[in-house]
Protein backbone atom coordinates (compact mmCIF):
# COMPACT_ATOMS: atom_id res chain seq x y z
CA UNK A 1 0.00 0.00 0.00
CA UNK A 2 1.56 3.28 -1.13
CA UNK A 3 0.85 6.61 0.52
CA UNK A 4 -2.76 7.43 -0.23
CA UNK A 5 -5.93 9.12 0.90
CA UNK A 6 -8.14 6.59 2.63
CA UNK A 7 -11.79 6.62 3.75
CA UNK A 8 -11.82 5.91 7.47
CA UNK A 9 -14.24 4.12 9.78
CA UNK A 10 -12.88 4.75 13.32
CA UNK A 11 -14.01 2.17 15.87
CA UNK A 12 -14.00 1.58 19.60
CA UNK A 13 -11.93 -1.57 19.05
CA UNK A 14 -8.68 -2.68 17.44
CA UNK A 15 -8.69 -4.80 14.29
CA UNK A 16 -5.49 -6.68 13.44
CA UNK A 17 -4.32 -7.65 9.97
CA UNK A 18 -5.78 -11.04 8.96
CA UNK A 19 -8.55 -10.71 11.54
CA UNK A 20 -12.15 -11.03 10.37
CA UNK A 21 -14.80 -9.04 12.21
CA UNK A 22 -18.43 -8.05 11.73
CA UNK A 23 -19.57 -4.42 11.58
CA UNK A 24 -22.97 -2.76 11.49
CA UNK A 25 -23.29 0.40 9.40
CA UNK A 26 -26.23 2.67 10.24
CA UNK A 27 -24.99 6.26 9.92
CA UNK A 28 -25.68 8.04 6.62
CA UNK A 29 -22.05 9.16 6.29
CA UNK A 30 -20.78 5.58 6.37
CA UNK A 31 -23.41 4.40 3.92
CA UNK A 32 -22.01 7.10 1.64
CA UNK A 33 -18.53 5.71 2.29
CA UNK A 34 -19.67 2.22 1.29
CA UNK A 35 -20.98 3.57 -1.99
CA UNK A 36 -17.70 5.37 -2.62
CA UNK A 37 -15.55 2.25 -2.03
CA UNK A 38 -17.60 -0.12 -4.18
CA UNK A 39 -14.77 -0.48 -6.70
CA UNK A 40 -11.95 -1.67 -4.44
CA UNK A 41 -14.03 -2.54 -1.33
CA UNK A 42 -11.38 -1.07 0.97
CA UNK A 43 -11.30 1.47 3.77
CA UNK A 44 -9.27 2.13 6.89
CA UNK A 45 -10.03 1.84 10.55
CA UNK A 46 -8.32 3.01 13.72
CA UNK A 47 -9.04 3.02 17.42
CA UNK A 48 -11.04 5.86 18.94
CA UNK A 49 -9.07 7.09 21.97
CA UNK A 50 -11.82 9.31 23.32
CA UNK A 51 -15.37 9.97 22.23
CA UNK A 52 -18.08 7.94 20.53
CA UNK A 53 -18.25 5.94 17.31
CA UNK A 54 -21.48 7.76 16.50
CA UNK A 55 -21.70 11.35 15.33
CA UNK A 56 -18.02 12.33 15.13
CA UNK A 57 -16.07 14.68 17.45
CA UNK A 58 -13.87 11.76 18.49
CA UNK A 59 -10.13 11.57 19.11
CA UNK A 60 -8.37 8.90 17.07
CA UNK A 61 -5.09 7.03 17.17
CA UNK A 62 -2.47 7.43 14.45
CA UNK A 63 -2.02 3.71 13.75
CA UNK A 64 -4.69 1.88 11.80
CA UNK A 65 -5.53 -1.13 9.67
CA UNK A 66 -6.53 -1.35 6.02
CA UNK A 67 -9.79 -3.28 5.73
CA UNK A 68 -11.30 -5.29 2.89
CA UNK A 69 -15.05 -5.91 2.68
CA UNK A 70 -15.56 -9.67 2.40
CA UNK A 71 -19.35 -9.59 2.40
CA UNK A 72 -22.21 -7.15 2.98
CA UNK A 73 -25.90 -7.54 3.66
CA UNK A 74 -28.40 -4.64 3.58
CA UNK A 75 -31.19 -4.93 6.13
CA UNK A 76 -34.81 -3.86 5.86
CA UNK A 77 -34.33 -1.16 8.51
CA UNK A 78 -31.68 0.62 6.43
CA UNK A 79 -28.66 -0.78 8.26
CA UNK A 80 -25.95 -2.79 6.52
CA UNK A 81 -24.05 -5.71 8.01
CA UNK A 82 -20.44 -6.09 6.92
CA UNK A 83 -17.90 -8.87 7.22
CA UNK A 84 -14.45 -7.30 6.88
CA UNK A 85 -10.89 -8.58 7.05
CA UNK A 86 -7.80 -6.66 8.11
CA UNK A 87 -5.10 -6.54 5.46
CA UNK A 88 -2.14 -4.48 6.72
CA UNK A 89 -1.18 -1.67 9.08
CA UNK A 90 -0.64 1.96 8.23
CA UNK A 91 0.32 5.24 9.89
CA UNK A 92 -1.99 8.23 9.71
CA UNK A 93 0.07 11.17 8.48
CA UNK A 94 -2.76 13.67 8.80
CA UNK A 95 -6.50 13.75 9.11
CA UNK A 96 -8.50 15.40 6.35
CA UNK A 97 -11.89 17.04 6.51
CA UNK A 98 -14.56 14.70 7.93
CA UNK A 99 -17.02 15.71 5.22
CA UNK A 100 -18.75 13.59 4.02
CA UNK A 101 -17.04 11.01 6.29
CA UNK A 102 -13.67 10.65 8.08
CA UNK A 103 -10.68 10.56 5.71
CA UNK A 104 -6.95 10.45 6.28
CA UNK A 105 -3.66 10.63 4.43
CA UNK A 106 -1.90 7.40 5.36
CA UNK A 107 1.46 5.77 4.71
CA UNK A 108 2.65 2.19 4.61
CA UNK A 109 4.02 0.73 7.83
CA UNK A 110 5.50 -2.74 7.52
CA UNK A 111 8.57 -4.85 8.29
CA UNK A 112 8.41 -7.43 5.52
CA UNK A 113 12.19 -7.80 5.59
CA UNK A 114 12.14 -8.86 9.27
CA UNK A 115 12.54 -12.59 9.76
CA UNK A 116 10.23 -14.00 12.42
CA UNK A 117 12.09 -16.15 14.94
CA UNK A 118 10.64 -19.70 14.66
CA UNK A 119 11.26 -20.59 18.31
CA UNK A 120 9.63 -17.36 19.47
CA UNK A 121 6.62 -17.99 17.25
CA UNK A 122 6.21 -21.53 18.64
CA UNK A 123 6.56 -20.49 22.28
CA UNK A 124 4.15 -17.59 21.88
CA UNK A 125 1.59 -19.84 20.21
CA UNK A 126 1.88 -22.28 23.12
CA UNK A 127 1.33 -19.39 25.56
CA UNK A 128 -1.75 -18.19 23.67
CA UNK A 129 -3.23 -21.70 23.52
CA UNK A 130 -2.60 -22.26 27.25
CA UNK A 131 -4.26 -18.96 28.12
CA UNK A 132 -7.30 -19.66 25.94
CA UNK A 133 -7.63 -23.14 27.47
CA UNK A 134 -7.67 -21.64 30.97
CA UNK A 135 -10.07 -18.94 29.85
CA UNK A 136 -12.46 -21.60 28.55
CA UNK A 137 -12.59 -23.09 32.07
CA UNK A 138 -13.59 -19.72 33.51
CA UNK A 139 -15.97 -18.65 30.78
CA UNK A 140 -17.40 -21.87 29.43
CA UNK A 141 -20.46 -20.05 28.09
CA UNK A 142 -18.26 -18.20 25.58
CA UNK A 143 -17.50 -21.47 23.77
CA UNK A 144 -13.90 -20.57 23.01
CA UNK A 145 -12.12 -22.63 20.40
CA UNK A 146 -8.75 -23.45 21.92
CA UNK A 147 -6.90 -24.92 18.94
CA UNK A 148 -7.80 -22.70 15.99
CA UNK A 149 -6.69 -23.34 12.42
CA UNK A 150 -3.47 -21.39 11.89
CA UNK A 151 -1.88 -20.23 8.65
CA UNK A 152 1.45 -21.75 7.65
CA UNK A 153 2.89 -18.32 6.76
CA UNK A 154 4.78 -17.10 9.87
CA UNK A 155 3.83 -13.47 9.17
CA UNK A 156 0.10 -14.26 8.98
CA UNK A 157 0.36 -16.68 11.89
CA UNK A 158 1.92 -14.02 14.11
CA UNK A 159 -1.00 -11.67 13.43
CA UNK A 160 -3.49 -14.47 14.10
CA UNK A 161 -1.96 -14.93 17.53
CA UNK A 162 -2.53 -11.23 18.20
CA UNK A 163 -6.24 -11.50 17.43
CA UNK A 164 -6.61 -14.73 19.44
CA UNK A 165 -5.02 -13.38 22.62
CA UNK A 166 -7.49 -12.25 25.33
CA UNK A 167 -6.32 -8.76 26.30
CA UNK A 168 -7.53 -5.24 26.92
CA UNK A 169 -8.12 -2.75 24.13
CA UNK A 170 -5.14 -0.72 25.35
CA UNK A 171 -2.88 -3.78 25.10
CA UNK A 172 -4.28 -4.54 21.66
CA UNK A 173 -3.28 -1.08 20.50
CA UNK A 174 0.20 -1.46 22.01
CA UNK A 175 0.61 -4.70 20.06
CA UNK A 176 -0.68 -3.15 16.82
CA UNK A 177 1.68 -0.19 17.23
CA UNK A 178 4.82 -2.35 17.21
CA UNK A 179 6.35 -2.56 13.76
CA UNK A 180 8.69 -5.49 14.48
CA UNK A 181 6.80 -8.84 14.46
CA UNK A 182 9.22 -10.35 16.96
CA UNK A 183 8.59 -7.50 19.38
CA UNK A 184 4.86 -8.10 18.95
CA UNK A 185 5.29 -11.78 19.74
CA UNK A 186 7.33 -11.01 22.87
CA UNK A 187 4.66 -8.58 24.08
CA UNK A 188 1.92 -11.13 23.37
CA UNK A 189 3.83 -13.74 25.41
CA UNK A 190 4.24 -11.24 28.26
CA UNK A 191 0.54 -10.38 28.21
CA UNK A 192 -0.32 -14.10 28.24
CA UNK A 193 1.85 -14.68 31.31
CA UNK A 194 0.22 -11.81 33.18
CA UNK A 195 -3.30 -12.79 32.19
CA UNK A 196 -2.66 -16.47 32.94
CA UNK A 197 -1.84 -15.57 36.55
CA UNK A 198 -5.01 -13.48 36.77
CA UNK A 199 -7.12 -16.33 35.44
CA UNK A 200 -5.52 -18.83 37.81
CA UNK A 201 -6.44 -16.62 40.78
CA UNK A 202 -9.99 -16.18 39.47
CA UNK A 203 -10.35 -19.93 39.00
CA UNK A 204 -8.99 -20.63 42.50
CA UNK A 205 -11.45 -18.14 43.99
CA UNK A 206 -14.33 -19.75 42.11
CA UNK A 207 -13.36 -23.20 43.39
CA UNK A 208 -13.03 -21.87 46.95
CA UNK A 209 -16.50 -20.34 46.72
CA UNK A 210 -17.92 -23.66 45.52
CA UNK A 211 -16.58 -25.39 48.64
CA UNK A 212 -18.62 -23.09 50.87
CA UNK A 213 -21.84 -23.11 48.85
Amino acid sequence: MKDRELPMFPLGMVVFPHQVVGLCVFEARYHRMLRDVQEDQRFGTCLIERGSEVGGSDERTSIGTLMHIVASQPLADGQTLLMVEGLECFTVQRWLDDSPYPRAQVSERCCDATVIEPALLRSTESAVNALRALQSELFADQCLQVNCAMDTDPWVRSWQLCSLTPMSTLDQFKVLSLGDPNERLRLIAEICCERYGDYQRMLANDRSSDLFD
